[in-house]
């Protein structure tokens, strides 16, 4: 029986995967106005306050001035410039040290009155050194833009992008639990083979997120931006360019762009399907299955629409805010799976 306890952890956990998903909409905004590197030093504790006076703006505008995104991009650019994007990456940055906070103090509280039950602390101890290695992620990544080349790493930028949407995904599905009871389906029943194949496109779903984060990190979606061929084909040519074969996946910026679209279409083949055999078979899901076909849709309309339109930055935003909300309706969905029907 879920209890006033269990709902409560259940609120502050979503609570929790709200401001995950505020943090991603930020940073996406952040990513696409080439904001990230504006802000060149890591101060945990006392980069909480901006800039308040004149003389603040200028110390900082002179470290800024001194970054090869500056030297190499953005010479032109005078204080006011510099200021439209430093409040892009300071509110990004702030988001996540509220992270820290609306994770950590309610923890404290439901501990200190022994509400959270001893199988849970592993788990939530877990989040919050996630959450650590996110911001130390993220980090590392503008750091990798502050050497040389101002652009960041898009190997770093998948990974500081994962594992927003590990954290999110984890905290999301123990926060369900808490709300409903889970039971085991028999190996061999229907309901069994439904709920793997509900974890193996929720597994697709992430790996199209990291593919979109290497689109993203290397501009590759301006090289194509024709639907639904890419140009005269459906496959370039070029896509196995580069020598040995695998280093394409990461480097050829046709495949990474073909990559992308083809899990998009894989996704767009496989969950409508998946969806009617849970009409079907788990009626009390229905509900959350309409919920992530709706998405299905709308998701790719954005991602068409990005493409299509050069990559502007609400489209662009958008579309990876979009990405977040179908996981987790899809978690949602493999969570109701599981189920004690009514």
């Amino acid at each position: 029986m879920r209890t006033d306890r269990n709902r409560a952890i259940a609120y502050w956990l979503l609570a929790c995967c709200l401001v995950v998903f505020a943090t991603l909409v930020v940073g996406g905004v952040t990513r696409l106005t080439r904001a990230g590197l504006s802000i060149v030093e890591w101060k945990p504790i006392h980069g909480v306050i901006p800039p308040l006076t004149d003389a603040d703006w200028l110390e900082e505008f002179v470290k800024y001035q001194q970054s090869p995104e500056f030297l190499k991009v953005n010479q032109g650019m005078d204080i006011a410039g510099f200021k439209s994007i430093f409040w892009w990456e300071w509110a990004h940055r702030l988001l996540a040290r509220l992270n820290g906070v609306v994770f950590f103090l309610p923890f404290l509280w439901f501990w200190l009155r022994g509400q959270i039950s001893r199988p849970m602390i592993p788990k939530l101890l877990g989040f919050f050194v996630l959450g650590g290695l996110q911001g130390a992620m993220g980090w590392y990544m503008v750091k990798s833009g502050l050497v040389d080349n101002p652009r960041v790493s898009h190997y770093r930028l998948a990974a500081h992008l994962g594992l927003a949407f590990l954290i999110f995904g984890l905290m999301l599905w123990t926060a369900l639990d808490q709300l409903g009871e889970r039971v085991t389906a028999p190996r061999a029943s229907a309901l069994s083979r439904l709920q793997r194949c509900g974890t193996v496109l929720t597994g697709l779903v992430f790996l199209m997120v990291l593919s979109g984060a290497l689109v993203a990190g290397t501009h590759a979606g301006a090289l194509y931006p024709t639907f639904p061929l890419m140009g005269d084909h459906f496959m370039p040519d070029e896509v196995l360019a580069l020598e040995p074969a695998w280093i394409n996946l990461f480097e050829n910026h046709s495949t990474i762009q073909f990559d992308h679209r083809l899990i998009a279409w894989t996704l767009f083949i496989l969950i409508p399907p998946f969806c009617g055999y849970t009409f079907s078979r788990a009626p009390w899901a229905r509900g959350a299955a309409r919920a992530v076909l709706a998405m299905l849709v709308i998701q790719l309309g954005l991602g068409i629409s990005t493409l299509l339109n050069g990559v502007p930055v609400p489209l662009a935003a958008a579309h990876q805010a979009g990405a977040m909300v179908l996981f987790g309706l899809l978690i949602n969905l493999n969570h109701s799976l599981r189920l004690r029907p009514a």
